[in-house]
C-alpha cells in the first residue's frame, strides 16, 4: 500500500472522456478486451506492459501479466507494473479505484463502452489518439466503417427479421436475458435480429416464464465456452416457458463468442458470422 500512497502524491492529472495523446508511453496498462484489441490491432501491441482478465485476444495478450477483472481492479495491482499510461473501458471499476489511479502522476485515458458501429468507431479513434497513432487509427476506422457499411446494406434485403432472445445465464430455471443497452443487443441489431426484450428494460434481468411465452423468440442465443454446447441447448430448451415459443418449437438455439458482446475491431465480423447463423446468409 505505501507503493500507492507514493504515487497519489504525484502530479494530478485530469481524466475524461476526450483522449488525450502520449505517444512516447512505453508501459501501457489495457483494461478492457475491445481496447486491447484495437492497440494491437494499430499495430501498438508491443507497448502493453500488462492487460485485465478480459483481454484474450489476440493470443499473445495471455502472456502479459493479468491486473485483475476489469470491474474489481485494485490501485495496488495496476500500478504494480509500473504503467506510464492507463487505457480503459470507461465502465471500469470499481469507482473509488478509478479515482485513485485518476490521482496518480500516471495518465488515464477512459474509452467510452457503448455497443453500436458508430462506437466501435469512437473507440478506434480514442486509443489512436491517446498512443499518438491517429494516422493508424484513421486507417483502422475507415476499414471498419467500409465493413460496417456493407453489412448495414446487406441488411436492407431482408424482408423478415428473426426475433432473437439472449440468454445470459439460468437461475433455478429462470432466465437471465438482455434488454437493450448491453453488447448483446448492439449485436444483435448489427446483425439483422431483433432483440424481443429492448423495448422492455435495460440491462440484463431475470424475466418470468409470462414474459418469455409473451416475447416469442424465434432464436435463443447464449455465449459460447460455457460448458457443453448440446447439453445446454436441452436444458434451455426443455424449460416450459422456452418450449411453448416458436424458438423452444423448432429447436432454435446458437451460440455466439463472448468476444462478440465487446464492441472492438472484430465486430463487423461478429455481426455477420451471426447474420449467416440466422439467415443462412454465407456471404464475407
Amino acid at each position: 500500500m505505501r507503493r500507492i500512497f507514493l504515487q497519489l502524491a504525484g502530479l494530478v492529472l485530469a481524466t475524461s472522456l476526450s483522449a488525450q495523446t502520449y505517444p512516447d508511453a512505453k508501459s501501457i496498462v489495457s483494461v478492457g478486451g475491445p481496447v486491447t484489441e484495437i492497440i494491437y490491432a494499430l499495430g501498438e501491441g508491443h507497448r502493453i506492459v500488462a492487460r485485465d482478465t478480459t483481454s484474450l485476444y489476440p493470443s499473445e495478450v495471455n502472456e502479459l501479466p493479468d491486473v485483475g477483472y476489469m470491474r474489481r481492479l485494485s490501485a495496488e495491482g495496476v500500478l504494480s507494473v509500473s504503467p506510464d499510461l492507463i487505457i480503459a473501458r470507461s465502465t471500469s471499476g470499481p469507482p473509488e479505484v478509478l479515482d485513485q489511479l485518476k490521482e496518480t502522476a500516471v495518465p488515464v485515458v477512459l474509452v467510452e463502452d457503448k455497443f453500436t458501429s458508430e462506437a466501435v468507431v469512437t473507440a478506434v479513434e480514442t486509443v489512436g489518439e491517446a498512443l499518438g497513432a491517429e494516422g493508424k487509427a484513421a486507417i483502422l476506422a475507415a476499414e471498419i466503417n467500409a465493413d460496417l457499411a456493407r453489412l448495414a446494406a446487406q441488411l436492407e434485403t431482408l424482408t423478415q427479421r428473426k426475433r432473437v432472445m439472449f440468454v445470459l445465464s439460468l437461475d433455478g430455471g429462470r432466465l437471465n436475458v438482455s434488454g437493450r443497452g448491453t453488447g448483446a443487443n448492439g449485436i444483435i441489431e448489427l446483425a439483422g435480429g431483433i432483440n424481443v426484450m429492448a423495448d422492455a428494460f435495460e440491462g440484463y434481468k431475470l424475466v418470468n416464464s409470462e414474459a418469455v411465452i409473451k416475447a416469442a423468440p424465434d432464436v435463443i442465443i447464449m455465449m459460447d465456452g460455457r460448458g457443453d454446447h448440446a447439453g445446454r441447448k436441452e436444458e434451455v430448451l426443455a424449460i416450459p416457458s422456452v418450449a411453448l415459443t416458436p424458438a423452444g418449437r423448432n429447436g432454435d438455439f446458437m451460440t455466439i463468442p463472448g468476444a462478440a458482446l465487446g464492441f472492438g475491431p472484430r465486430t463487423a465480423q461478429f455481426a455477420r458470422d451471426l447474420n449467416a447463423a440466422l439467415y443462412g446468409n454465407n456471404e464475407s
